[in-house]
């Protein structure tokens, strides 16, 4: 099986019924017919900006990060304000509390814009690490995300 066959059967499964787990991703291909290592698995969720978040029902699952009709820092300023709870910079990082559950799906945002002033994010249940390339540039992204909160 190729690629996008793969990647395709990941949409598929991901749409269909919550998965909270690599391991039950992994299984769900099995079941499928698909044989695939946990290494591929990690650079397939990377690639096609799969991200943990909440659905209606409060089950915490894979979903697919898909760009919108809104600009890009349109919606992460709407995001900010939806589910940003703080922010804290520390050097050249700052350390923003998300509601739970939305630390993944804001981070996913963040690094999607690209911003020169962000190296990378970290990102847990509630928690995200905005690592930037000096001082500076961390100063420039927390006066960002507070104009951005305060909008």
């Amino acid at each position: 099986m190729n690629k996008s066959e793969r990647q395709a059967a990941l949409t598929r499964i991901i749409n269909q019924k919550p998965i909270a787990t690599q391991e039950e991703l992994l299984a769900a291909l099995k079941a499928a017919g698909i044989d695939a290592t946990q290494a591929t698995i990690s650079r397939d969720i990377r690639e096609m900006k799969i991200v943990k978040s909440q659905d209606a029902t409060g089950t915490l699952r894979y979903t697919i990060f898909r760009g919108s009709s809104e600009s890009q820092l349109e919606r992460l300023g709407r995001s900010i304000r939806e589910v940003g709870l703080s922010i804290t910079r520390v050097h050249f990082m700052n350390v923003i509390k998300t509601l739970p559950s939305n630390g993944n799906l804001l981070a996913a945002i963040i690094d999607d814009i690209g911003f020169e002033q962000v190296v990378g994010t970290i990102a847990g249940h509630d928690t995200i690490v905005v690592i930037s390339p000096d001082e500076k540039q961390a100063k420039w992204f927390e006066a960002a995300y507070r104009q951005a909160f305060n909008s």
